[in-house]
């Protein structure tokens, strides 16, 4: 059996992320989806709840498994003996930092190859952070997160429609 992992903050997951994930779980026999803890950054949703939003977003997806996870992603495809990690990239800027990231996975871990996978056309454009933007400012994300991501999202900015 093939594991792949895909780490990211997916805070919160978007269209683009469900995308990625779909059809990674049509490549691999299984897929781990590693909710980063990341202490040097503010999230914008609780970790708790971003794991609920994550697992209510791919529940349709049978092998695909979804885990919190602070540390090297390296150690967390060790430990599920993962051969893959998952990066998507949206545009041709995002390809730097990720080409750099997956040479020092490389190093850290030889076993462990990165897979890029490009975004949707539809997605390209789409960012976590740009939609909690959007979201803050009362704009419409319709169509760029899962509906019951839209949902929450407007609960915590006080909106209604």
């Amino acid at each position: 059996m093939t594991t792949a992992v895909y780490p990211g903050s997916f805070d919160p997951i978007t269209l683009g992320h469900v995308d990625i994930i779909t059809r990674a779980s049509q490549l691999f026999d299984t897929v781990v989806m590693a909710v980063v803890k990341n202490p040097g950054k503010q999230a914008n949703i609780r970790i708790e709840k971003r794991l609920k939003l994550v697992e209510d977003s791919v529940k349709h997806l049978k092998n695909v498994s979804v885990e919190a996870f602070e540390g090297l992603t390296v150690n967390l495809a060790k430990a599920h003996n993962a051969k893959v990690i998952i990066r998507g990239l949206r545009a041709v800027s995002d390809f730097e930092y990720e080409f750099a990231m997956s040479q020092m996975n490389k190093r850290l871990c030889p076993q462990v190859e990165t897979m890029f996978m490009m975004a949707g056309l539809e997605y390209q454009f789409l960012s976590s952070s740009m939609t909690n933007e959007v979201a803050t400012l009362g704009g419409d994300i319709q169509g760029l997160v899962p509906e019951h991501v839209r949902q929450y999202l407007l609960t915590q900015q006080g909106g209604a429609e």
